[in-house]
């Protein structure tokens, strides 16, 4: 890098240092600052959104497993914009007439105390050792080449601490003021690899041409190692209820809306910006077999591309991109964690609690999670890709969860003891099929997203029959107004609904599908 470079990305760090900090304030209530006093609007966000979603470690998890088996990886993409379609029309409207702070929260209202803290604890695991661990570790990849004679991890550490510092000072406000930069920094950024990409495979049929149809390809065989097609039906909108409607990481943008209008279409926003990542970051992975064909570690797609092709002055604007997704991704699993440890954990067993002493506990915890992450980052080398241990432990943690919101959400009959039980459950059969498929195969390997299915049902299974068995009165009231919400606000024009947004994002989303099948 040169200076140009160089100095770009300190100018950048300086901005959104500076533009985090801005927003520091003296917080006296939780709302205010896990939820930012619920003040956001629809386009910030969407912004916030997709910037959380799409992290250092999906650009590199993304890239790479578009290099080593094409583009199949989208079907994570699509059909999670499909359940943040479901998300706006069904849930959101549930959750913000709740008034809640956080997702375990919902548990404890919907059944019992028990499925709360339950849920806080996979929640906060999820959150370290995924998202910001994650996180961390793809920097890592991404940097090396940058500092060949430095440990990255110190840069990286560096950065997590501004992060960590402007979340503390600010919370979810300044969170929220600097994912919509950083959205729009990634975007950009992304698309100047992906021009420069194709710039030099050349055209579209070279590309064609050159790569086996599977490649190409969203809907693989059953057999397929990365995405079998009949995980499409289930599997994969399990992991995607999952991480769309529920996790605190996700949904914290939502909660803080100003209206259920404004949630709805953020999350429809993201919904549509999230469909662009076949075009910015697989693509890029896939084109990068015909530049480079022979790269040993296909995490190191992304970052050859960069450093390969983009000249001084675009290489520190994409590198400023890269630490922006970086930041992004910090701030908000911070920030989730922090509310959940802070209101599902602490508040539990400290309910006198002042709200200004439980500020403070969040802050404490925003540091301790920087701690917890940075020291397990460094292990996730031992996994074979970065986007297979994303992935895989997803589908091994979230199940048991999407099984009792789900079902807590259309069966009334769900009771307290089912859903604690299908946690319980579920976890333990995870945990069966974890030591059957990396450690003592008596049963033979299954891939982890059939190992999805297998949990949801088995959990599901278990809320089902116990409901039956330990029926309690604690049901759902409002399940009846679930098509009554579906309306927009009284006065609104056609094409200011919401609806539309929502009939939008599925014939892109179908379009794809058709036109890569």
């Amino acid at each position: 890098m040169g200076w140009l470079d160089i100095s770009i990305i300190v100018l950048y760090l300086l901005f959104i240092s500076w533009r985090g900090f801005s927003k520091s304030q003296t917080h006296n209530t939780t709302t205010d600052f896990f939820l930012a006093n619920r003040s956001l609007s629809w386009p910030v966000i969407g912004l916030s959104l997709f910037a959380t979603n799409i992290s250092t470690s999906s650009i590199i998890g993304l890239a790479s497993s578009g290099y080593k088996t094409g583009i199949s990886v989208f079907d994570y993409e699509w059909t999670g914009s499909i359940m943040l379609v479901i998300f706006a029309i069904f849930i959101i409207p549930f959750y913000l007439n709740y008034q809640l702070t956080t997702m375990p929260e919902y548990l404890e209202r919907r059944f019992d105390q028990r499925s709360r803290v339950f849920f806080a604890f996979i929640s906060i695991i999820i959150n370290i050792f995924i998202d910001i661990s994650g996180a961390l570790y793809a920097s890592s990849l991404f940097l090396e080449g940058l500092f060949p004679h430095v440990n990255s991890y110190i840069f990286i550490i560096s950065l997590a601490i501004i992060a960590g510092l402007y979340t503390i000072s600010g919370g979810l406000r300044a969170v929220i003021t600097t994912d919509s930069i950083q959205a729009m920094l990634i975007t950009s950024g992304s698309i100047i690899v992906t021009f420069i990409a194709f710039w030099h495979v050349g055209s579209w049929h070279h590309l064609t041409t050159a790569l086996d149809h599977k490649y190409l390809s969203l809907i693989r065989p059953a057999n397929d190692s990365v995405v079998p097609w009949p995980t499409l039906l289930i599997s994969m909108p399990i992991l995607g209820f999952y991480f769309m409607c529920t996790n605190q990481y996700m949904v914290q943008r939502v909660l803080s809306a100003r209206s259920v209008d404004d949630g709805r279409k953020g999350a429809l926003f993201a919904a549509l910006l999230k469909l662009s990542g076949l075009f910015i970051f697989v693509l890029p992975g896939t084109l990068a077999r015909i530049i480079f064909p022979h790269i040993s570690d296909s995490n190191l797609v992304f970052p050859k591309l960069v450093y390969k092709f983009l000249p001084p002055g675009i290489l520190g604007f994409v590198m400023t991109a890269f630490i922006a997704a970086l930041m992004s991704s910090i701030d908000s699993a911070l920030s989730a964690s922090s509310s959940i440890a802070t209101m599902d954990i602490y508040k539990n067993f400290r309910p006198e609690s002042s709200q200004s002493h439980l500020v403070k506990v969040g802050k404490i915890f925003i540091i301790i999670a920087v701690l917890m992450a940075s020291l397990w980052a460094p292990f996730i080398t031992r996994f074979h890709t970065l986007w297979t241990y994303l992935q895989a432990v997803l589908s091994y943690l979230s199940p048991p969860v999407a099984s009792c919101f789900l079902l807590g959400l259309v069966w009334q009959k769900a009771s307290s003891d089912g859903a604690y039980y299908a946690l319980w459950g579920g976890s333990i059969a995870a945990v069966i099929l974890v030591i059957n498929n990396y450690f003592l195969p008596f049963m033979g390997s299954i891939h982890y997203l059939y190992s999805a299915t297998i949990i949801f049902v088995f959990s599901s299974l278990i809320m089902i029959v116990v409901s039956l068995m330990r029926p309690d009165d604690k049901s759902f009231k409002h399940m009846h107004k679930w098509f009554e919400d579906m309306a927009s606000p009284a006065g609104q024009v056609w094409y200011r609904s919401y609806n539309l947004f929502a009939v939008v994002v599925c014939l892109l989303t179908a379009a794809i599908v058709i036109a890569f099948w």
